[in-house]
């Protein structure tokens, strides 16, 4: 792109601010502005005040979850069908690690963060160290497929390359960038992230599908008969990954996709609900609750959205393709960017200064026709690490993966 196209494109979304320090930049630096000029979707912007665009709840009722006892009692049957699907090569894990480990005090990907107490223990090292234990079970290793962002891509594969991707046969292990979307500030105006690179942050977890079929790594799934995969977040050290009874469970029950869920803590919990809307699955965020549906109980007296979800999915590829190409709502948050100035001056804010825009997995999970929840032990499977310490942090995850006998 010449200085010419981008000027023009960049006039037409009222962003021409990001060419201000374009005679300060050497050639090489002007290339690189350039082209990110070309492959930034400005359009996004439009979203900052707008609720129209985000699907509205109409009809909310429960979608009944499969829990632990129904799950115990046919355990057996549903493990011999997950692993009979396994060793088809029927499918394929997918891990969402585009993030960074800003909130651990970590510069680094958060994939990379060391839990290790008496020895070195990475958050990725978890991750397929319980991988392993379901392929060495079924006897064969399923692709294993790692989302990255441009923020940490060239960091990710490095670290797994030096720990020869921790057991993992490497030519399992496939890479793929997650799009990335600008941020702004509160007028609407995209931030500079340095007077030569726009501010840009991965554009969500809803967009993993999407950036997975532009690497073509879909086409290649497809050829090689995969047809479900399991989809799971960075964050929870202790979660199954292509677990067999849960993989069993979802096709016996001929459902297009699977959740794991825990049964929530207490009434207000921060954690998204399963539900019915207009008839399809669906996930009402904390923040969306009403204290009618709080409160909502059965005939038992049993809370009716009751089971929050721990972003572990399994979905089948056919009714994930009905998905490409559709418009999902862009949903606009606030936060902490870091940007330079009007004068060029780096500026680490302490509190939100504008918005990032991101396409969310709840989204596409409501165009699905069915989801099961399945309920698992919080304390066995659910050790999320979000924080340094309190909730859901680096210490709670270490006291959960002792309890569950795992060294650290």
């Amino acid at each position: 792109m010449t200085y010419s196209e981008a000027y023009r494109k960049l006039e037409q979304a009222g962003q021409t601010h990001l060419l201000a320090f374009y005679d300060r930049l050497t050639g090489e630096e002007q290339e690189k502005l350039l082209s990110q000029i070309e492959s930034t979707d400005f359009s996004v912007t439009r979203y900052i005040g707008r609720k129209d665009q985000l699907q509205k709840w109409t009809v909310i009722a429960p979608l009944p979850a499969l829990e632990i006892p129904q799950i115990e009692a046919e355990r057996e049957r549903f493990t011999g069908i997950g692993l009979e699907a396994l060793r088809r090569g029927e499918v394929a894990a997918v891990l969402l690690a585009g993030g960074m480990g800003t909130r651990l005090g970590s510069d680094a990907p958060k994939c990379m963060y060391d839990i290790g107490l008496t020895k070195p223990v990475y958050i990725m090292q978890r991750l397929i160290e319980n991988l392993k234990e379901v392929t060495d079970r079924a006897g064969t290793e399923i692709p294993f497929l790692v989302m990255t962002s441009d923020r940490n891509h060239d960091q990710t594969v490095s670290f797994m390359k030096e720990h020869d991707c921790f057991g993992y046969p490497g030519e399992k292990v496939v890479f793929f960038r997650q799009d990335m979307a600008p941020a702004a500030d509160y007028e609407g105006k995209v931030l500079l992230e340095s007077p030569s690179s726009i501010a840009l942050s991965p554009n969500g977890n809803g967009g993993w599908f999407e950036s997975m079929e532009k690497a073509g790594i879909l086409a290649s799934l497809k050829e090689k008969g995969v047809k479900w995969l399991n989809v799971f977040g960075v964050d929870n050290v202790l979660q199954r990954i292509a677990d067999p009874c849960f993989i069993g469970a979802v096709i016996d029950r001929d459902c297009e996709s699977g959740a794991k869920a825990v049964r929530k803590a207490d009434r207000d919990e921060k954690v998204g609900a399963l539900c019915l809307e207009d008839g399809h699955p669906a996930i009402i965020e904390y923040y969306e609750m009403s204290d009618e549906l709080l409160d909502a109980r059965d005939d038992q007296g049993n809370p009716l959205y009751n089971f929050g979800v721990i972003l572990n999915y399994l979905f089948r590829i056919d009714a994930l393709e009905r998905t490409l190409g559709e418009d999902f709502p862009t949903h606009v948050v606030e936060k902490k960017i870091a940007c330079i100035d009007r004068e060029g001056k780096f500026v680490s804010p302490d509190a939100p200064n504008g918005y990032k825009f991101e396409k969310l997995m709840i989204d596409q999970i409501r165009s699905l026709n069915s989801c099961l929840p399945y309920e698992v032990d919080r304390r066995k499977e659910f050790a999320p690490i979000k924080n340094r310490t309190g909730v859901d942090s680096v210490e709670s995850a270490r006291a959960l993966c002792l309890e569950n006998g795992i060294a650290l």
